[in-house]
């Protein structure tokens, strides 16, 4: 479900088109000089307007899924590093290494990497900062290339479970390094869109809100404050949303 402030855009966004046809029904009467409240330059912005709110329900999709693919990824780590030191203790491995292995365990069984693994709702908004999870996956990260690296050392260790080999291990690091770093650009690229949005919508003198209350004061000015044409526009409401 979109958020109050998501809504809040696209209903600015519904008034400034209600706002338009109201003008373009006024015709030549309609003849400010300032060049921003022409009727073409309105038309450019709201459509404008509207591409850029796309934008960010497109740019937070996108992030709410790649954030879907590393819950999905980092599921299991903690039980597939269990067997490994299990596995570990199997071999030939001195006692030491064995505990060098454990410990990286007893971290990575330690760090939450996510607060649940329920998959995020794509239409849900994106934090307005990144979440505190981050670095707990980035330790997690960490934590397993470190049991990783022990097991690489050990001459003795050659599992013939290929989920427990050598070879497949390096690619989950990899993989799970990957659906880190595209959460991180997706928030980039989602925190961007936004910035963007609000800038188009909300910039002073030049965002859609100001250019509407200067469309409004203008057909005040022209028509009067008690004149029907004001009474069209009079109510149509612009608010800032902060987010």
């Amino acid at each position: 479900m979109a958020s109050t402030s998501e809504t809040g855009h696209a209903k600015n966004i519904a008034n400034f088109q209600d706002l338009i046809a109201f003008v373009t029904g006024y015709g030549a009467t309609y003849n400010p000089s300032k060049n921003a409240l022409k009727l073409p330059q309105l038309n450019t912005l709201v459509t404008t307007s509207q591409g850029n709110l796309a934008d960010v329900i497109t740019k937070n999709t996108a992030y709410n899924n790649s954030v879907n693919d590393r819950i999905i990824a980092f599921d299991g780590l903690k039980a597939l590093s269990t067997r490994l030191v299990n596995a570990l203790e199997t071999t030939d491995a001195p006692k030491e290494k064995v505990s060098d292995a454990k410990g990286f365990n007893r971290k990575i069984q330690g760090k939450r990497a996510s607060t649940s693994l329920t998959p995020t709702d794509p239409s849900a908004p994106a934090p307005a900062t990144i979440s505190a999870s981050q670095q707990s996956y980035d330790q997690q990260i960490q934590h397993f290339a470190g049991l990783v690296s022990v097991l690489q050392s050990e001459t003795s260790y050659t599992p013939n479970e290929n989920e427990l080999k050598i070879v497949t291990l390096t690619a989950k690091q990899a993989n799970l390094v990957a659906k880190n770093n595209a959460v991180s650009t997706a928030y980039t690229n989602i925190s961007n869109s936004r910035i963007n949005r609000n800038k188009t919508l909300y910039e002073n003198v030049t965002g859609l809100v100001s250019v509407a209350t200067e469309v409004k004061k203008y057909i005040k000015s022209v028509f009067g404050a008690s004149s029907p044409e004001f009474a069209q526009v009079k109510g149509i409401e612009f608010k800032k949303v902060r987010t």
